[in-house]
């Protein structure tokens, strides 16, 4: 099995390769598998196909947890695979650690994982163990933040994003007013002014489903 026969598999699902690696004993994977890859939303494709699944239409809670779940873990069953989520816990599986792991994921200058593809707006939908040893490409050498001029710093209109770390009430306080209806409506503007997130395809009707998921 290579990562193109995988990446063919995921294809029609809208769902791509974010990384991988081999893990180890320290890294909190299944115990007998041997390559861990992060999966997460071939944009901008991914929202019109998912939108349309039967998920969507039933009314009931949690729409895009329960297509990854039916989707991935088909994906993972039919390769013999193991499919994990960064749902559904406690406990919880530490997608963070593993998205660092692939060497394609940094901490960015505000705190949140950017992607070398993503961005600033990447998700991960889920996590595929194989049992087997597949051969990865090459990550890259370092970092987009390293020779960006980081708008994300200074983007958060209160401020959200600063030394002392993320500072929670004031960016729920802002969403909470008309104000906030920018980032509600088209996504939290730190992510936004991350030039990658600029070109990664990410659609305004995504970003809004996730901002009423983390901001009710």
């Amino acid at each position: 099995m290579t990562v193109e026969e995988i990446e063919a598999r995921l294809a029609p699902q809208w769902l791509s390769i974010f990384g991988g690696f081999h893990p180890g004993p320290k890294d909190g994977t299944p115990a007998g598998f041997e390559t861990l890859l992060m999966l997460g939303p071939r944009a901008p494709g991914f929202w019109a196909h998912v939108t349309v699944q039967p998920e969507f239409q039933d009314g009931q809670p949690n729409p895009l947890d329960r297509w990854s779940r039916r989707v991935i873990g088909r994906i993972a069953c039919d390769l013999g695979g193991k499919a994990l989520f960064p749902f559904g816990g406690p406990p919880h599986h530490p997608f963070i650690a593993w998205a660092l792991a692939t060497g394609r994921a940094w901490s960015s200058p505000v705190g949140l994982l950017v992607h070398d593809q993503a961005g600033l707006m990447v998700s991960y939908r889920g996590a595929l163990a194989l049992r087997e040893v597949i051969a990865l490409p090459p990550p890259p050498q370092q970092s987009p933040c390293s020779q960006c001029h980081r708008p994300c710093e200074s983007a958060c209109p209160v401020g959200a994003f600063g030394n002392a770390g993320y500072d929670v009430a004031a960016c729920h306080g802002h969403l909470a007013t008309p104000a906030g209806g920018d980032c509600m409506d088209m996504g939290c503007r730190a992510r936004r002014a991350c030039p990658i997130s600029e070109t990664s395809g990410r659609t305004a009707a995504q970003s809004a489903f996730h901002m009423r998921n983390f901001h009710p």
